[in-house]
């Protein structure tokens, strides 16, 4: 039991580092609050149980021996993640200036499908969250705690519960900030500063090894 112990401190430390989908875990608490960015949450989940079904199944060390395969996932995700910077940004420009605010007020929110669909994307396009699962996972599998199988449905389970423990804590400070009640000013800029964040890891993400 010990050697599970480890593994989920190591595992909520690594959950914890700030990156593209506890970014935007913190930008939907802000903007959607609690249950939207929980939904969010609940994409990026469902994204990482792919990835440990596919290492379970054997296909995760095939896909992280593929340079080819990698570097697509690579770009995919880099283009994704700029293309939802940019788009945070251009909605800053939109609702810049003089625009009243009724038009705030009157924008459809976003759904919690739509708020979910984002973070499955970052998530499933992420080359690293690929190597969690084929290198650092795969590194406290103990033949003699069973069949590798079992020990990685085992292993994701724990890594997808403190996943979702460091998610929740991301998507907890975003709606306590929405809860201050920031004014337009303030908001937009915490906006920009997302966007611009997720286009800087676009960039990194793009000029990375694969």
């Amino acid at each position: 039991m010990s050697w599970l112990l480890v593994f989920f401190g190591a595992s909520v430390l690594i959950a914890l580092t700030p990156g593209a989908n506890n970014l935007l875990g913190l930008h939907h608490g802000m903007t959607h609050g609690v249950r939207r960015g929980l939904a969010g949450l609940l994409g990026r989940l469902t994204a990482f149980t792919l990835l440990i079904t596919a290492v379970a199944a054997g296909l995760g060390q095939l896909l992280a021996a593929s340079e080819t395969a990698l570097t697509i996932i690579k770009w995919a995700g880099a283009a994704y993640l700029l293309y939802l910077g940019v788009r945070i940004l251009w909605s800053t420009i939109r609702r810049a200036d003089g625009e009243p605010e009724a038009a705030r007020t009157t924008t459809a929110p976003a759904t919690a499908w739509r708020v979910a669909r984002k973070e499955f994307g970052v998530a499933i396009t992420n080359p690293k969250a690929i190597l969690i699962f084929t290198a650092f996972v795969p590194q406290f599998i103990d033949a003699g705690h069973g069949p590798f199988s079992a020990q990685i449905a085992l292993l994701g389970g724990v890594y997808l519960l403190a996943e979702f423990l460091a998610g929740s804590v991301y998507v907890g400070v975003g709606a306590a900030v929405k809860s201050v009640e920031l004014t337009r000013r303030a908001r937009r800029n915490v906006d920009r500063g997302t966007g611009v964040v997720l286009v800087g890891l676009a960039g990194v993400l793009a000029t990375s090894s694969a």
